[in-house]
């Protein structure tokens, strides 16, 4: 098991910046990567971004490219994303999430963080 808990989200005036953070705990060992999703009121969650846990290789959203940044601390066993240039379509609640070895598809999930982006 692995628990994640998401931290850092709050109000912001467009074209602010957050940074969000995602502490993992248990079995972090297994994971093969930790990526950051959103889901908005009335919509479906989508991507944002992810990372590999051991290489590092990135991956983003073309909505989010050249703002976000997703990076980790595995000493601290800690995924940030920091966002700038925020717009009000960003507002979402963002969940961690994170993908075992030898699995496909993120399986261990945070409570979310609600980012609001005022216009």
């Amino acid at each position: 098991q692995v628990q994640l808990v998401e931290s850092g989200g709050g109000l912001v005036q467009a074209g602010g910046s957050l940074r969000l953070s995602c502490a993992a705990s248990g079995r972090t060992f297994s994971m093969n990567a930790m990526g950051w999703f959103r889901q908005a009121p009335g919509k479906e969650r989508e991507f944002v971004a992810q990372i590999g846990w051991n290489g590092g290789n990135t991956y983003y959203a073309d909505s989010v490219k050249g703002r976000f940044t997703v990076s980790r601390d595995t000493a601290k066993n800690t995924v940030y994303l920091q966002m700038n240039s925020l717009k009000p379509e960003d507002t979402a609640v963002y969940y961690c999430a994170a993908r075992p070895t030898g699995r496909s598809a993120f399986h261990y999930w945070g409570q979310g963080t609600q980012v609001t982006v005022s216009s």
